[in-house]
Order: C-alpha cells, then structure tokens, then sequence
C-alpha cells in the first residue's frame, strides 16, 4: 500500500502540485491551507471541498498523522497533557498551558532522544526518529482545536533535542510565524537545546529572532558532565562562547535552564559560580525544581532552598525566575507520560 503523502509536510507550492495532480484547480489548494491551519485535519470537515475531492484526499493524503492517544487534565491549573500516536505507532507528548498573556504549547521535536541528559524522561529510552515538519505543526493544531482558541506561544522543550533535527525545526518556525498559517510572532516561539555549539552558532546566522533557551544546569564543567553527555562533546567554555556569540549577532536575551537537585547544583557556593557566568551578561536565568525520575536519585530542594538560590542571583544583578510547577498531578514531566505508557504495554505484550 502507496504510502499516504502528509500535507502538512508541504509548501504552499507543493501542496499546489499535490492538487493539481489530484485533477483539481489550483485554487483549490488555498482552500486547502486555510482549512488545515485553521485546525481541521479531517478531509470530511472541509465543507467547501467538493465530495469526490475530499475522498481523494483520504485515499491518498493526511495531514499530521497524528491521534490523540491519552489527554489529561491538571485539576490543578488546568494544564493539559497530551499523548499523541503517530503513524508509525511510536508516541511523542506535548503540553498546553495557561498562562496569563494567552495558551502556550510545549511541542517535541523527535521521537526519544540521544543526548543522555539524566534530568530528561525522555532521554532514557533512546532516539527512534526526527519528527517531521507536519508531526510537529499537527501538535499545535490539535492542541489548538481541542482548546477551542489560539495558541500565542510555542516552545520545543517536549521530547527530543531541537537542534538534532535542525532543517526541519528550522522550516517549522518559519511555518508557524507566516501570515496564512498561525501567524505566531518569532519573539513568541521558543528553540531549547542542551548545548549544541555548532548548531546554536549556525542557528545565530539565520536570523530568526526566536528566544533560545539553553538548559546548563551546572555551573562547572567537571558537574555538569556528570548528568549532561553533550558537555563532554562541547565544554562549557566552548558553550558560553558560542551563547554569547548568539547574543552578540541577533540582540537577544539567552534564558538559562537550570535545574536544582537537592545537594548536587543547590548550594549558595553554586549560585554565586553561576551569577559569576552570568554577571554582565544579556542572559535570564530560569530556575526549575527538579522534577523526580524514577531510578535516579534526584530530588527537589525546599522551597527556601530555591528562593534562596534565587535571591543570591539577584543580589548579583542576575535577572532569575523560578518556573511555575504547571500540571504536577499529571504526569507533565516531559518523557514521563510516554515512558509509563510503553513501560505497560510492554508489560501487556508478556
């Protein structure tokens, strides 16, 4: 069986050839477009179609191939969770959040990841395969249908390392930032990568004025080695080169991730070695209480610990945050969701 030709994968042009050699008018495929990014990825919703145009589509065509495979709810905050199946049968997760400017998507970029972080869910089975332009466009539009509203903001900080699949994450910020798509400011899409100086430096020239977000979690190289297998490949100096470079060429703040895991990278003696990185610095810094993984033995500082971390950056002049935990009674710790999900079906198959 032909394999089914994802439209969400095209340019307008292709989309255009795509029609056309279906036997239709080239206007049709505007009509085509509009529906798609208007969140209808099912042919028999798109009403101005003709009927034997939109089963042609079916027989030939999808757009994402995506299903929502498990949806949860934080009764929390309200954050949504979501399990989405691809065509392959592999699983990727995505999250939507409230906020008060509006809804912000977190999206993943592949299917698993090779980078090793230890602080990751995800990183722990491996990389399967880069998601596609349309795999990871068709994340926000699900989301953004089954919300009911626009989605303002999209960050790639789900499952996957960004800058591993960089043409294709490169075409979808372009995407989600046309006129007759989304139309999603580039200052409101966010890039995250665990350090991959090549990519962050090729990334600075391409100019995109996306906000990037390194995840550093150490503020020495001997430490950050130890959770992080992407530091051995490009050490720190290397990285904060290629960061202030990056801020250097585009004008953009840099957000640090870091991660605080109680008794490794919390102490004030780590804070005043991070504010020494960052002092001077056009850089924010994002503090994030480490979310518990299974079968690591890390585990979230006290409150006073983080707002302490916190005020010893400040008093330094470093610009620091602490994230909001968003949907903590639903599996939202990125990779989490999926990896319980295949964790049971394997346990099914037995």
């Amino acid at each position: 069986m032909p394999e089914k030709i994802d439209l969400l994968d095209l340019e307008l042009p292709e989309l255009t050839d795509a029609v056309t050699s279906l036997g239709e008018k080239p206007f049709r495929a505007r009509q085509l477009w509009k529906w798609l990014y208007a969140g209808v990825l099912d042919f028999d919703g798109m009403t101005d179609l003709s009927a034997a145009f939109r089963a042609k589509l079916a027989a030939g065509c999808m757009a994402g191939g995506l299903c929502i495979a498990d949806r949860q709810v934080s009764a929390q905050d309200g954050t949504v969770k979501y399990l989405f199946g691809l065509i392959d049968g592999n699983l990727v997760e995505s999250v939507l959040m409230r906020y008060r400017y509006g809804l912000s998507a977190c999206i993943s970029t592949q299917v698993g990841c090779r980078m090793g972080c230890e602080f990751c869910a995800s990183s722990h089975l491996g990389l399967v395969r880069n998601l596609t332009v349309g795999e990871m466009t068709a994340q926000v539009l699900h989301m953004m249908k089954d919300a009911g509203e626009r989605i303002s903001h999209v960050v790639l900080m789900g499952i996957g390392e960004p800058f591993d699949n960089y043409g294709n994450v490169l075409a979808l910020l372009r995407r989600l930032n046309r006129e007759d798509t989304l139309e999603i400011s580039h200052r409101k899409l966010t890039v995250s990568t665990c350090g991959m100086v090549p990519a962050i430096l090729r990334f600075a020239e391409e100019g995109i004025p996306v906000n990037l977000s390194v995840s550093l979690h150490a503020p020495t190289q001997a430490l950050r080695e130890q959770t992080m297998p992407v530091a051995k490949k490009w050490p720190l100096p290397e990285l904060l080169s290629a960061c202030w470079k990056y801020v250097e060429l585009t004008g953009r703040r840099i957000t640090f991730e870091y991660a605080l895991v109680r008794g490794w990278n919390d102490s004030p003696e780590h804070a005043a070695a991070l504010a020494d990185i960052c002092r001077n610095r056009l850089c924010h810094v994002n503090l994030i209480p480490v979310n518990p993984i299974p079968g690591t033995s890390f585990s979230q500082g006290t409150t006073a610990a983080v707002q302490g971390f916190q005020r010893i950056l400040e008093e330094n002049g470093i610009a620091a945050t602490i994230r909001r935990e968003l949907g903590s009674d639903i599996e939202a710790a990125c990779g989490q969701l999926r990896r319980d999900t295949m964790r049971q079906a394997g346990k099914e198959q037995q």
